[in-house]
């Protein structure tokens, strides 16, 4: 039982000391869980939920999801994206952070009134980031998988897009046939067998559907590259995240399809992207 003195004392703290002491106290606690659990970033992670949390039911349950295994997006609700916030439902998949080259890159091609189109969407997160950075384009997503297109339209239907739910080109309006300036995928790439030496949460927690390329990892980027010259438009521009060793087969796929293509590399977002284009059409504006 405290002591008369210590009761004094404790009456004589300002509450946002008490405070303070109480939450730095939670955050060493919930770090050491997270590092037990196997978090890199502990640290960062408790600051976050903890910012986060609207009660400490909320923080309990909430790290118990983290230290099941949940990604920390969907635990939080939301992924950083390109300086946004954006939306991540349960069962959805994250986007990385690498993928906003995808958005760098494009938006170099587009402006007011452009028809854009961000394809095996996810959260949205590509087309969001790229409306906030080249405001008035006429931005269209589609994505096969029902939560993905309803997370995306949290994201998109929030920049005035539209998102359509349907296997490819297939889920998008016919009138844009032919009119697309900038087609954005990222469609999965990683091959079916190394499916199984990716990160558990990715593997567990994410859609087989969005990270499942086929056998070669280029399944639906041949099926996406062969169709993409009936959707663009003159000087419209295709850009496909890839990785590094996939880079010289997902150009030769452009290639196939008659367009031109140059890899493009970010060492310091670790990104690759193939750039295609009609060969009548021009780089100008390609930095």
């Amino acid at each position: 039982m405290p002591t008369t003195l210590g009761r004094r004392r404790a009456a004589c703290e300002p509450p946002n000391l008490l405070a303070n002491i109480a939450a730095l106290t939670t955050h060493i606690s919930l770090t050491a869980r997270l590092r037990a659990a196997g978090s890199v970033f502990a640290e960062e992670e408790a600051a976050l939920l903890l910012a986060e949390a609207g009660s400490p039911a909320e923080l309990e349950r909430m790290a118990v999801q983290r230290i099941a295994g949940l990604p920390l997006e969907q635990v939080l609700g939301w992924a950083g994206f390109r300086g946004l916030r954006i939306a991540v439902f349960p069962g959805v998949f994250v986007p990385r952070r690498r993928t906003e080259y995808l958005v760098e890159l494009g938006a170099r091609f587009a402006r007011p009134g452009s028809a854009v189109v961000d394809l095996c969407c996810g959260t949205g997160a590509v087309g969001a980031a790229f409306a906030a950075e080249v405001p008035g384009i006429e931005l269209h997503a589609a994505d096969i998988d029902p939560a993905a297109v309803r997370c995306a339209r949290r994201n998109i239907g929030a920049a005035g897009g539209q998102v359509h739910e349907g296997d490819l080109y297939a889920a998008l309006p016919p009138a844009l046939r032919r009119r697309v300036d900038v087609l954005l995928v990222n469609a999965p790439y990683v091959p079916s067998d190394d499916i199984g030496t990716m990160p558990q949460e990715a593997r567990l927690h994410e859609p087989l559907v969005a990270l499942d390329g086929g056998s070669d990892g280029l399944a639906v980027q041949r099926r996406t590259v062969a169709e993409a010259p009936l959707w663009l438009a003159p000087g419209g521009r295709l850009l496909i995240e890839t990785s590094v060793r996939q880079a010289p087969l997902t150009a030769a796929l452009f290639g196939a399809a008659g367009l031109q293509s140059e890899v493009l590399r970010s060492e310091e977002l670790d990104a690759t992207v193939v750039l295609g284009f009609r060969p009548e059409s021009t780089l100008e504006g390609h930095n």
